[in-house]
């Protein structure tokens, strides 16, 4: 070990805190761009729904909900009844005509006009920033790499390796949950650098796991399979996981930060062919950052779905959305624990 690194520390199942570091960047780009299209002088004439803001403003009423989830965290709008309002502390402080407005000096003061360009454009657009509609009118962005089905080894690399750190603590908290322990063979869909999978393995030494991505991805994480001695319990699978069969031999299914790239109809398809890959009494698991049912926060999975929302065109969902797709493919029992990682919650659900 270099000297360098004598002082490290081993990552920890607990990573709010760097979580909270990097989310809180949304902060005031959310403010700025929600003070320049008017949603806070409007939500102080009168409640609104989201539907009827969006109107009002002009913008996509998806984007909207996600924007106000954050806005609501922040303690500048509420929602009662299903309708938004401004708090006491935006009617104050944020609206344009009060002597205590403050969104002249949080204007001048925000130096990420990079990230505020992007709220603002998907705001107004619903969609992905630099990118047109489609011909239907509906507008369904994918991560790059996994619509086209392939990608250059390079990127391959690139990718596993920020998921690899960006997922470490997630991954040590999911390892501990009881429920892997009565499966026979995981299969971790969408695997990434493996890192779910290989710490889920390790916690379960009798427990077989396939790793599952596009090829390149599939033998970037046989890298790390084997930096981690694991490669007698853990293997991987090249599979497109939208066009092609998936391997039938695990009992259960792991996907981790998976669905929340995609839209509601994608997630959907995910769901049906993991359903009608599973065996009966196998187990599909959802490793996510929830939103509450409300749609109201909490913060850092509000500004994780805006993430999403600038980047793939996907969101944070709720559990009532989760069981609701995993339902409509066919799955019971559905259930969620936070686990321990971080902000993360296990969600799970039964083929009966």
């Amino acid at each position: 070990m270099s000297a360098a690194h004598t002082n490290a520390l081993p990552p920890t199942p607990d990573d709010c805190a760097i979580w909270d570091i990097w989310l809180s960047q949304f902060r005031l780009p959310i403010v700025n761009v929600n003070a320049q299209v008017g949603t806070f002088a409007a939500l102080a004439e009168a409640p609104r729904t989201c539907e009827d803001l969006a109107a009002h403003l002009g913008v996509d009423a998806r984007a909207l909900a996600m924007h106000l989830a954050a806005l609501c965290a922040m303690g500048l709008a509420e929602k009662r009844l299903g309708m938004w309002r401004a708090t006491h502390l935006a009617r104050r402080w944020l609206h344009p005509d009060g002597e205590g407005y403050w969104g002249y000096f949080c204007r001048q003061i925000d130096r990420n006009t990079h990230l505020q360009g992007q709220l603002l454009e998907s705001l107004k657009t619903g969609r992905r920033p630099g990118e047109a509609a489609q011909s239907d009118g509906e507008f369904v962005a994918r991560p790059a790499e996994w619509e086209r089905g392939t990608m250059s080894a390079e990127a391959a690399r690139g990718i596993a390796a920020f998921m690899h750190a960006h997922s470490q603590a997630p991954a040590l908290g999911a390892a501990t949950q009881p429920v892997f322990s009565t499966l026979k063979c995981l299969m971790d869909v969408g695997c990434g650098s493996g890192v779910y999978g290989i710490e889920i393995a390790r916690a379960n030494p009798t427990l077989k796991v396939v790793l599952m991505d596009l090829a390149e991805m599939a033998a970037e994480a046989q890298s790390y399979v084997e930096r981690a001695g694991m490669g007698a319990q853990v293997t991987t699978a090249g599979v497109n996981m939208f066009t092609q069969e998936w391997p039938r031999e695990a009992d259960g299914h792991f996907f981790s930060n998976v669905f929340h790239d995609w839209s509601d109809e994608t997630c959907r398809l995910l769901a049906r062919k993991s359903f009608e890959a599973l065996p009966s009494g196998g187990r599909i698991f959802l490793n996510e950052i929830l939103m509450d049912d409300e749609g109201t926060g909490p913060f850092p999975a509000a500004a994780f779905s805006l993430l999403m929302l600038i980047g793939t065109l996907g969101k944070q969902y709720s559990l009532a959305e989760f069981r609701d797709i995993l339902e409509s493919a066919g799955f019971t029992q559905v259930t969620a624990e936070r686990t321990g990682g971080g902000y993360f919650s296990l969600v799970s659900a039964v083929k009966p």
